[in-house]
C-alpha cells in the first residue's frame, strides 16, 4: 500500500504506525502522505507528508468530528509554503532541495514569485525555488 497510494489513513496509535512505516521511508517527494487517528476520532496528526497532502487530507477528516493537529511550520504561521504556491500554480517544483531555505524564508518574509517567459536561460541560487508550469497537454492528462 505504501508504495501504490498517495495518502494513507490510519486508525493506530501514532507509535504503531512509526514502526510499521519507518522501513518503507524514502524521501518527502515519494512517500505517500501518511494520516493517523486515534480510536476514539479525537484527533487526526499529518504524521507524514503535510506539505504533500496530508494536511489536506486532516482538514477532510476533521468534517466527521476528529480535530486537525497540523503541526507544519508555514501553515501553523499561516504562511504559504512552496509545495502550496506550486499546487495552486499547477506547477512542478524542478529544484525539489531549495525548498527547505525557500519554506524558511517564507516564515518571515513575503517571497516574490517571478514569472519568465522564454526563452531564457535561468541561473539560480541553492535558496530559490524553480517552479515549471505544466503545458496544457500535461494538464489534460490529469
Amino acid at each position: 500500500m505504501f508504495a501504490k497510494y498517495s495518502g494513507i489513513v490510519a486508525m493506530f496509535a501514532t507509535g504503531i504506525v512509526v514502526r510499521d512505516i519507518a522501513p518503507l521511508l524514502n524521501n518527502k517527494w515519494e512517500d505517500p502522505a501518511v494520516v493517523v487517528v486515534d480510536s476514539a476520532l479525537n484527533f487526526a496528526i499529518p504524521l507524514l507528508g503535510g506539505h504533500h497532502g496530508a494536511n489536506e487530507l486532516v482538514r477532510k477528516i476533521a468534517e466527521i468530528g476528529p480535530i486537525p493537529v497540523v503541526t507544519t511550520a508555514t501553515e501553523v504561521h499561516g504562511r504559504n509554503s512552496v509545495e502550496g504556491i506550486a499546487r495552486k500554480l499547477g506547477c512542478d517544483i524542478v529544484n525539489k532541495e531549495s525548498t527547505l531555505d525557500v519554506n524558511c524564508a517564507l516564515l518571515d518574509q513575503d517571497v516574490e514569485v517571478l514569472r519568465l517567459k522564454g526563452p531564457k536561460i535561468v541561473i539560480v541560487d541553492n535558496d530559490v525555488s524553480v517552479l515549471k508550469a505544466e503545458d496544457a497537454e500535461q494538464r489534460e492528462k490529469k
